[in-house]
């Protein structure tokens, strides 16, 4: 699908298109181009359609909790690789 914007820079897009992802959405700019991204009017039941139960039985602290573990070992491994670089 093309599209132009107006003299004023909007982009208009079709019904069907915005029955179908809605109203809002998040520009992201790449190095070549830009993509819309729908954004739903609930970004939590979006994403629970989008997992669906796989994290019913999990508390939301113990996910963070998880989260910043993985993160913290992701930066540890990093900077190790990066030690061991400049040694090498």
């Amino acid at each position: 699908m093309s599209k132009t914007t107006d003299e004023r820079g909007r982009i208009y897009l079709p019904k069907d298109v915005r029955e179908r992802f809605g109203d809002q959405y998040r520009i992201v700019e790449l190095p070549s181009h830009i993509a819309l991204f729908p954004v739903d009017e609930d970004p939590l039941k979006g994403i629970r359609a989008a997992v669906g139960d796989a994290f019913a039985e999990t508390e939301a602290d113990s996910l963070k909790t998880e989260a910043r573990k993985a993160i913290s070992r992701e930066v540890q491994e990093e900077a190790k690789d990066q030690s061991q670089d400049g040694e090498a």
